[in-house]
């Protein structure tokens, strides 16, 4: 099979996809931008683009040291990372798309885009996790991509904002630019540019949800998929850009650098080390999306409040052992409840085997993307029909609008005031419930499983 599609910006190459049936298209360079520019679109390439493998990741802090070698990262390392290779670079604006084999320009296939967690310092969109989703096999094309993280993604100084009128956020413009590719160019891998679902998971709920707050993402996309980060809540608070000067200004002086050009020249491993020491020395996290007056107007709860979040369909959930069971939970239920259309909570508890870690943040992710064949765990029959009938709901969503679909699924109702259930999933038969909050308040204070 030949795997040549003709896009608007040209011919792209592919390769066969791991799920039968289906193809992927890796690496397709979707934006250009050099160090704390924002990203200028693709809009076309000469010849035939080779997209048979993935893209450079952003760099970030794994790129500098031995991810074996250190003891607070290696269970994520273990888990998603183990045994692949991966390439950083400052050039790190990429996509995948993965669609059926037989896909064809005008068969208007739902689309799901998904952007990566990760605390905006780590990640990329093909960790093995990521790699093949099993969406194409159920007619949903799906998209993930790399974005600009940490140091690369999210600085903020009063010279950049004189340079370009506004300044950080870098990391979320790249996600803004890769939606308006696939929303330009999808239609040629057989996708519906009017039917786009947006996922993610952490800071990439986190993502999500500043999209479907932004006026700049009006129209690209018709429903929002969240775990473990969406809702709102006084501790996410983004603040101004402003406000934010102090850390970066200090993280130039830590590098020895008086003027902008001088800090956009030092090599990325000098910038990742003064942004981990002007961490320490602010006490701060010192990378976060800030209210930049155009794509993030305002802080989650007053644009809610407002009413201003995109009127669609929503998910939202997280699991029974997360990083803040109770409070996650909680924002999940109460975004779902505040919309208009239809919108659907879940809570996830699947102890999954090979440790005693239980339903960790993240472990929800090898099931909706239906990618267990790529973990490492000894996974169960169990294991494997939860992850259908979660990718069923998933693709069903994506498709309608509505995760039930005319199977055997079990009902899933939508959250309102008058329906605070939720449909839990994991350890029994999907069910309409309530997770126990003393037992989430009981795991938040004794929680031993990691988070990234």
């Amino acid at each position: 099979m030949e795997y040549l599609i003709n896009t608007p910006c040209g011919t792209v190459q592919g390769t066969a996809g791991r799920v039968a049936g289906t193809a992927a298209y890796k690496g397709i360079r979707y934006a250009t931008a050099g160090r704390w520019e924002y990203p200028r679109p693709v809009t076309h390439w000469e010849g035939v683009y080779d997209a048979t493998r993935y893209g450079a990741c952003s760099y970030q802090p794994r790129s500098f040291y031995n991810e074996e070698e250190n003891l607070k990262k290696v269970f994520y390392y273990n888990e998603f990372r183990k045994g692949e290779t991966y390439t950083y670079s400052e050039d790190c604006l990429f996509l995948n798309v993965f669609a059926p084999d037989n896909a064809q320009p005008g068969d208007r296939l739902p689309v799901l885009v998904y952007i990566h967690g990760g605390g905006f310092t780590g990640g990329c969109g093909h960790e093995k996790h990521f790699d093949g989703p099993v969406w194409p096999a159920k007619g949903v094309i799906g998209v993930t991509l790399n974005y600009r993280l940490g140091p690369m993604g999210f600085v903020c100084l009063p010279e950049l904002k004189e340079e370009a009128g506004y300044t950080g956020n870098y990391g979320l413009y790249d996600q803004l630019a890769a939606l308006q590719w696939v929303h330009d160019n999808i239609a040629s891998f057989g996708g519906d540019p009017e039917a786009i679902t947006i996922m993610g998971q952490s800071a990439g709920a986190m993502s999500v949800q500043q999209h479907c707050l932004s006026p700049l993402s009006e129209g690209m996309f018709r429903g929002a998929v969240m775990s473990s980060g969406g809702g709102v809540s006084r501790m996410l608070a983004a603040a101004p850009a402003e406000k934010h000067y102090a850390f970066w200004q200090t993280a130039m002086k830590n590098a020895d650098c008086e003027t902008l050009e001088q800090f956009r020249a030092i090599p990325p491993e000098k910038l990742f080390e003064v942004w981990n020491e002007t961490k320490k020395q602010l006490r701060t996290p010192g990378s976060f999306p800030c209210i930049d007056g155009r794509l993030v107007v305002g802080t989650g709860a007053d644009l809610l409040a407002a009413g201003k979040q995109k009127n669609i369909h929503y998910m939202a959930g997280s699991t029974s052992e997360d990083m803040m069971p109770p409070i996650l939970q909680s924002m999940s239920g109460k975004w779902c409840a505040a919309q208009k259309k239809s919108s659907y909570t879940w809570y996830f508890d699947r102890q999954l085997p090979g440790d005693d870690h239980g339903a960790w943040h993240s472990a929800d992710l090898w099931y909706w993307f239906g990618t267990l064949e790529n973990c490492w765990r000894p996974m169960e029959e169990k294991d494997a029909v939860l992850s259908r009938q979660m990718v069923e709901y998933l693709c069903n969503f994506v498709a309608t609008g509505d995760p039930n679909g005319a199977g055997a699924l079990p009902r899933w109702e939508p959250t309102g005031a008058a329906q605070k259930k939720v449909l839990m999933m994991g350890e029994r038969e999907p069910h309409m419930g309530k997770p126990s909050k003393l037992k989430m308040i009981k795991t938040m204070l004794t929680n031993h499983a990691p988070g990234e």
